[in-house]
């Protein structure tokens, strides 16, 4: 089905991915208007429908990460289902996958077998390591990415545990850089008429955005450490207690520090105080000069120092929860929170699409596919007869 008016209208993408990384990539692509037909095994289907929690049986885990899709489901170790996946291959302008390396190769679902059935296929593989190196053979995880990559040794407070992200920033950052890949491929596909094989890599994705801590380490051999809330490189950019909570305070530079001490907190002789007259005397000093500001900011409440800081452009906010978060009135003006219709899950509600186009936007079209829902659907549109489904059907082969 082609979304006229998106972006990525006439773009067919077959899914062979599962759990996080390769199903956010088509998620995200397909939000944007690529027809995904996701292919997941029958009976259990995609391991992130084992996830919780759970309405009428069916994951909502799964739900949150597969809307906008078509779903059949094939045993690819059946002939007849595998011949079928071959002629989706014939039809997709793109395959994504997230086996280990070397599983499509034993299921006959490689990059070099489908490209000889479609030279112009866009092939992309996300795996925990990539497909060369000495790592390669190794699953991966979102968790032991951000152990090897050193994030865990920068996250939290100074000498304290080493801690993950909150979130599963490897899993979603793999399925990010996989979608503008493909993009990119897709656009070299238009132009040249010829497909490749991208490599992502959930334990490389995240090295480029080490920034600051690249820069220092490559400059002077300095290794980052936790360093809490504080920012690495900018100083007050943090959070603060005041009288009923932390905000967060983003003095990023020297007007916008000149004017929490003048028109916020009323303080300028911190201004002129030799410890706090720079950006690196500030960072140099940041011990001494965050009791200070919490001294200031313990004698009114939140919702009075965001108030006082936006009246003076200084940026600034409170520290949600998630819950307040999804009900924060920008949010909602904005469409990050959207709608659909679930056969079995009823009316659910998920995170909208952060990406605004004034002439071709995204939408949230369909809710994720129940197991196997259009596998007949999409059997019959690839000239398969009634007779040839009921026949699969009862060995197993489809669902």
């Amino acid at each position: 089905m082609n979304i006229a008016g998106s972006p990525l209208s006439g773009m067919k993408i077959l899914d062979l991915s599962q759990i996080m990384a390769g199903p956010y990539c088509t998620m995200i692509l397909a939000d944007l208007g690529a027809e995904v037909i996701k292919v997941e095994k029958p009976i259990t289907g995609d391991d992130s429908r084992e996830m919780g929690p759970y309405v009428n049986g069916e994951s909502t885990c799964f739900a949150h990460i597969n809307r906008n899709k078509e779903g059949i489901a094939l045993n690819l170790k059946d002939p007849q289902a595998k011949e079928i996946l071959y002629d989706l291959a014939r039809w997709a302008d793109v395959v994504v996958e997230n086996y280990r390396v070397g599983v499509t190769k034993s299921l006959g679902v490689d990059y070099e077998t489908l490209r000889k059935l479609n030279p112009r296929l866009v092939y992309c593989s996300i795996s925990g390591y990539g497909q060369t190196g000495p790592y390669s053979g190794k699953g991966g995880f979102d968790l032991v990415a951000q152990g090897l990559t050193g994030i865990m040794s920068m996250t939290g407070e100074p000498n304290g545990r080493p801690l993950k992200s909150g979130i599963a920033i490897y899993d979603v950052g793999a399925g990010m850089t996989a979608a503008y890949a493909i993009i990119a491929a897709y656009v070299h596909q238009i132009k040249a008429g010829e497909g490749q094989h991208i490599d992502i890599s959930l334990a490389e994705c995240g090295l480029p955005w080490f920034v600051w801590e690249a820069a220092a380490y490559f400059t002077d051999g300095t290794l980052p450490k936790a360093t809490g809330s504080r920012h690495r490189v900018s100083a007050p950019y943090q959070a603060l207690r005041t009288g009923d909570g932390f905000i967060v305070i983003g003095a990023a530079n020297q007007r916008t520090w000149e004017k929490l001490c003048r028109e916020v907190i009323h303080r300028p002789e911190l201004i002129e105080d030799p410890r706090f007259v720079t950006n690196m005397d500030r960072l140099e000093n940041i011990a001494e000069l965050e009791p200070l500001l919490e001294e200031a900011f313990a004698s009114a409440d939140a919702a009075t120092w965001i108030a006082r800081c936006e009246a003076a452009s200084v940026p600034c906010g409170p520290i949600n929860n998630f819950g307040e978060a999804m009900q924060d009135p920008h949010y909602i003006a904005r469409g990050m929170i959207e709608e659909v219709e679930h056969p079995k899950l009823g009316t659910m509600k998920m995170i909208g699409i952060p990406t605004k186009f004034s002439k071709t936007p995204g939408a949230v079209r369909m809710a994720a596919p129940t197991l196997g829902e259009h596998t007949d659907a999409v059997l019959r549109r690839f000239g398969v007869d009634e007779g040839a489904i009921e026949t699969m059907r009862s060995r197993g082969a489809i669902q």
